[in-house]
């Protein structure tokens, strides 16, 4: 029988580079793999050529001969096809599909051996910690409650009852793998008895029930730097849930949720605040106090200051948790017009008004008149 096409076995064309044969190549292993076609003659032909394929395109000698003689100019140079295979092309795609079907290559072609399962590393925690704005602003120390997972004071995390032995899995023989044959291939999976650990655990530990852990409760000192923000996460290494013995902890994650302020609002490293003045005050000046993070600043207040004027405080804002250097305050004014005014207070303004020149009596056309000129 005829061989196809190696490119076309891939689905790819003949200028193609060698990251698109491997990405052909991928796909393909998965889509006609054994253990997704159990029993299937033709996905397990499939995955053959498409192998075999990939083991020439992929090397730049093998396809300088095939792109000039063809099939033939490789039975020429001595490949024989499929049992020609150096089995470390396979290398690129074990932790791809090695992972994916519980199998390696190594394992598939005689080449290098997977090793026992690692013991396994402690499980991350994450939480929320919620604090004020002045909190955020200067930076702060908490302390967190936590109830995790810890190693078990019995069996030391060994998972057995103290003086007890493990014993050699006897369905894997020690290895953590167990082969089988599928179709043209044998291949190995994690032993489903001993999880991949190779060993048996004859007595486990009453205390913990053969877990090596159990739970208790303790607490973290978080130091939480000047400056962080709303919805920032803290990493604190090591402080998660304890691993398998021999294997590291796991970490703590901290979101930080900072509370809505009263007063200041927060837009990254700025604040904005309002602050309200008399209209006597605004027309003839004045001088007012502002809170701020730092403490009571006095501000001025010029002649004449329009509501909905900005007054900028440099350096009175948020540190900024990576360069330290601070936003600013951004104060805006608000010109509270009086109310329930007195016969005499109403006529003092109406001659403050006359005395400007203004009729209280007419219709007020002025903005009337600045649309119209923005439309002629």
């Amino acid at each position: 029988m005829n061989k196809r096409d190696y490119y076309e076995c891939l689905g790819v064309s003949r200028n193609s580079t060698p990251e698109e044969i491997k990405k052909a190549y991928r796909k393909m292993a998965l889509q006609f793999h054994p253990d997704r076609n159990p029993g299937s003659r033709e996905a397990e032909d499939r995955f053959k050529e498409a192998a075999e394929a990939y083991s020439v395109l992929i090397d730049p000698e093998k396809r300088s001969i095939y792109d000039r003689y063809g099939h033939d100019g490789l039975r020429g140079e001595g490949f024989g096809g499929f049992q020609g295979f150096n089995t470390s092309i396979f290398e690129d795609f074990e932790d791809i599909l090695g992972n994916f079907f519980n199998f390696g290559f190594g394992d598939l072609f005689g080449g290098r051996q997977h090793r026992r399962a690692s013991p396994r590393r402690g499980r991350d925690l994450a939480l929320e910690l919620e604090i004020s704005l002045e909190e955020a602003a200067s930076g702060t120390d908490k302390e967190i409650k936590l109830n995790r997972a810890e190693v078990c004071d019995s069996c030391l995390g060994s998972k057995m009852e103290p003086g007890t032995q493990k014993s050699t899995c006897r369905y894997c023989q020690g290895s953590g793998q167990v082969r089988f044959q599928q179709g043209f291939f044998t291949i190995a999976r994690t032993c489903s008895q001993c999880e991949g650990r190779g060993e048996i655990i004859n007595s486990p530990c009453k205390s913990c029930r053969g877990s090596g852990h159990i739970r208790k409760k303790g607490t973290v000192n978080l130091k939480i730097p000047a400056g962080v923000d709303d919805g920032m996460k803290l990493r604190i290494a090591g402080e998660g849930e304890a691993g398998e013995k021999g294997a590291s902890r796991g970490d703590l994650f901290v979101q930080i949720g900072v509370k809505k302020h009263k007063f200041f609002e927060r837009r990254e490293n700025n604040l904005y605040c309002q602050a309200s003045v008399s209209f006597p005050k605004a027309a003839l000046g004045t001088a007012i106090e502002i809170p701020t993070l730092d403490g009571i600043e006095a501000v001025k207040i010029s002649p004449g200051t329009q509501s909905g004027e900005i007054i900028r405080l440099k350096g009175k804002g948020i540190k900024d948790v990576h360069s330290h250097r601070k936003g600013d305050l951004f104060v805006e004014v608000k010109v509270n017009t009086p109310m329930n005014l007195n016969q005499k207070q109403k006529d003092l303004l109406k001659d403050l008004a006359e005395s400007l020149g203004e009729k209280l009596e007419e219709v007020d056309r002025s903005l009337l008149d600045k649309f119209k000129d923005i439309f002629h």
